[in-house]
């Protein structure tokens, strides 16, 4: 299956994402729709579970399934894959599982989204010194800006894979092998990237992400990623019956936690969303991540010309006609219009189909944000030109 073939068959292409018979959908780095696959597969999972136990036999081949797909979209082992979402959850285990000395110092960016920021600044009830990175333009998160916050003291450095709200992906394999060489561990934020553009995890410690965006998958469900060579370095703070034995569900008078990354799921899996997840995530994969990210940099670049030349302002500016700038452009496009209401040019493109979203950088400006997903098409982009270059 290619994306070509989706595009030209407009049967087939609402089949696999329902979105497009209804509504022009810009909003994927906020809430995405559900893939038909997954839509498909959380009816199954509702048809089986209503007359059999919900943790019947098939369930099992699904949790593999998707352990081994994340694994294909990171270059991982499977056995490295836990099954929890939402990505806050996977972050804060990172922030309470490791075991912290007094004066050690964790690097964030203070301007992230929220949950890439709020668990390591309670760090600092633990004796430990939070270090937010503030570069000039919102989530330009550079090699040599990193490094010059780095001391000897530093532990951690818990980053975005892409920021929510311009778009900048950093160069995870740069910054992760600078501060591999200094033994310093890292943390990413994939939810931005993660089915969209290849994600690496080479020189990565842990990562987490939900499915809800780019993944086409439910809320709630996520994957927490944790290298092999980690788990000892990292305390599960949650336990349970599945991730500590317990022979036929007897609690026994010592913990001893089980293989894999397992160890970080205390209970009952959200099976739902793993079904849902799955179906979605084969889909994607079916197609090529790397197919998909040089077609969103195309409806990325067919969005953005018309709409530059129309008076509307990308929020990088001048960044955006440097030498290289694929090399950090995502699918994100976030733009402000100097005499246009973003409220006003909000609710305009709502009632005529369109769903982006409105956000606001850290000094109240707002911006009307586009996120288009590989399936949308020229001519859903070209009705997106047109509302908003409309008098």
């Amino acid at each position: 299956m290619q994306l070509n073939t989706i595009l030209a068959d407009p049967v087939l292409r609402a089949e696999l994402f329902p979105v497009t018979a209804e509504r022009i959908y810009m909003a994927h780095a906020g809430v995405a729709p559900l893939s038909g696959p997954a839509q498909q597969a959380l009816v199954t999972y509702a048809n089986r579970g209503a007359v059999h136990s919900q943790e019947r036999g098939w369930i099992w081949q699904q949790v593999a399934d998707l352990r081994a797909a994340t694994a294909e979209l990171l270059a991982a082992q499977a056995s490295e894959v836990a099954l929890l979402g939402p990505t806050a959850l996977g972050l804060n285990l990172v922030a309470l599982g490791t075991q912290w000395r007094a004066g050690d110092e964790v690097i964030y960016h203070g301007a992230d989204y929220p949950a890439n920021v709020y668990p390591w600044l309670a760090l600092a009830d633990r004796g430990v010194k939070p270090v937010p990175l503030s570069p000039e333009q919102p989530g330009v998160i550079t090699p040599d800006l990193v490094l010059s916050a780095v001391t000897e003291r530093t532990r951690l450095v818990s980053l975005a894979s892409c920021h929510y709200l311009s778009g900048y992906r950093i160069d995870i394999d740069a910054i992760g092998s600078a501060l591999q060489e200094r033994d310093i561990r890292f943390c990413v934020d994939g939810i931005q990237t993660l089915g969209a553009f290849p994600t690496s995890t080479q020189h990565v410690d842990y990562l987490a992400a939900d499915s809800h965006k780019w993944l086409l998958g439910p809320c709630g469900a996520g994957v927490f990623w944790c290298r092999e060579e980690r788990f000892a370095d990292l305390k599960p703070p949650l336990l349970g019956a599945w991730n500590v034995d317990s022979p036929e569900f007897v609690a026994q008078d010592h913990i001893d936690l089980v293989p894999g990354a397992q160890r970080f799921e205390p209970g009952t899996l959200n099976l739902p969303g793993v079904v849902a997840m799955v179906a979605s995530m084969r889909c994607l994969l079916q197609l090529g991540v790397p197919a998909i990210a040089a077609r969103l940099l195309h409806l990325r670049a067919y969005l953005l010309e018309p709409l530059r030349a129309a008076g509307w302002e990308p929020i990088l500016g001048e960044l955006e006609d440097a030498s290289g700038a694929d090399s950090w452009r995502s699918a994100i496009v976030t733009l402000r219009h100097p005499s246009r209401d973003g409220e006003a040019v909000f609710q305009t493109l709502l009632r005529a189909g369109v769903v982006a979203s409105l956000r606001h950088d850290p000094a109240g400006q707002a911006w009307l944000r586009l996120s288009p997903h590989a399936y949308l098409s020229e001519a859903d982009c070209d009705r997106v030109i047109e509302l908003l270059t409309a008098a």
